[in-house]
């Protein structure tokens, strides 16, 4: 009962971490303008994505363009988008195995020992692609933070963070939260296997001493 609510969280916890990859590889506000010194516009908010850029005016208005080429992106927003890319697939993937690997889950001529390893790979995949979102929301954090304290990069041209690397934040976390969970569930139950089948053998091999004893002793009984 605890091992399938065990398993249940993680899945759970690891979905919502999918769904949130999904989400910031879509989102435009990875970079937000900056109201600072006299960029004081305040009716005009710019935001940059990795597909798109969008404009919105005074909380009313929000017209978005699909850049026309990549070259158009930042470096770090051009590697951003394919390791997201990458991270989406590991997250999809790591979801779907670890719902053919749960205990609840039937599937013909499958051991308790091939679920285990099932769910360990499922665990590995989490923490794969937890780690993969890490690095592009963490460069393009870092990036930002750069040209806002860089004095030579134009006051129009700096960038604040956006909600997109907060919620990646959150989405990274989740998944390699997940990921652990399983890879802890399935090193416990190797525990509890090994445990199982060592103690069988040791009360085996007890109970063939106690039986020799008391032969032996009969025995001598006999022998007297």
């Amino acid at each position: 009962m605890v091992s399938s609510a065990l398993q249940i969280a993680g899945l759970l916890i690891g979905g919502i971490g999918m769904i949130g990859t999904f989400a910031v590889t879509g989102m435009p506000q990875w970079r937000v303008s900056a109201f600072i010194e006299n960029n004081i516009i305040v009716f005009e908010t710019i935001w940059e994505g990795l597909w798109m850029h969008c404009i919105r005016q005074a909380n009313i208005r929000m017209q978005c363009k699909v850049y026309d080429s990549m070259l158009a992106l930042s470096p770090d927003l051009q590697a951003s988008r394919g390791l997201m890319c990458v991270g989406s697939v590991l997250s999809f993937l790591a979801f779907i195995i670890a719902i053919i690997g749960m205990k609840c889950t039937r599937c013909a001529q499958s051991s308790w020992q091939a679920k285990g390893r099932i769910i360990l790979t499922a665990g590995l995949l989490f923490i794969l692609s937890g780690a993969v979102e890490l690095i592009p929301v963490c460069w393009v954090a870092n990036s930002i933070i750069s040209d806002f304290y860089n004095p030579v990069v134009n006051v129009a041209q700096k960038r604040e963070l956006g909600e997109a690397l907060y919620l990646g934040w959150v989405a990274a976390f989740c998944l390699i939260a997940a990921g652990a969970i399983f890879c802890c569930f399935c090193r416990c139950c190797e525990k509890t296997r090994s445990y199982g089948h060592s103690a069988p053998t040791h009360y085996r091999t007890h109970s063939q001493h106690l039986h020799r004893k008391t032969e032996s002793s009969y025995s001598k009984s006999q022998y007297v």
